[in-house]
């Protein structure tokens, strides 16, 4: 039977670009970028925990690692602006408005 995978955000802040660099190459094979530190990773609780072991062994005391798991519902429901198509993108609360005037 196959073991369930579920969607995580990791995001993290290494102090060190060595230490970063290590990280970053490390959670681009397993996972897509969203932004400068954070990864949106499909994996299996084992595959995290894996990982996770693997990034303690990067990190040092001073640096920082924040795994989320998201539940099917949470990751339905977060709003992205990047791109199109990696997650739902719900319609903005706002509009842009230019600052001539016109509409």
């Amino acid at each position: 039977m196959p073991r369930k995978r579920h969607l995580h955000l990791i995001t993290y802040d290494i102090r060190d670009p060595k230490r970063w660099r290590k990280a970053y190459r490390l959670l681009r094979g397993h996972g897509r970028r969203l932004q400068y530190s954070v990864f949106r990773v499909d994996a299996t609780a084992l595959q995290i925990a894996r990982l996770r072991w693997l990034l303690q062994r990067i990190l040092s005391p001073e640096d920082a690692l924040l795994v989320i798991r998201l539940c099917p519902g949470c990751s339905e429901s977060i709003c992205a602006h990047h791109d199109e198509g990696d997650w739902p993108n719900d319609d903005a609360p706002y509009k842009m408005v230019s600052g001539n005037g016109s509409r």
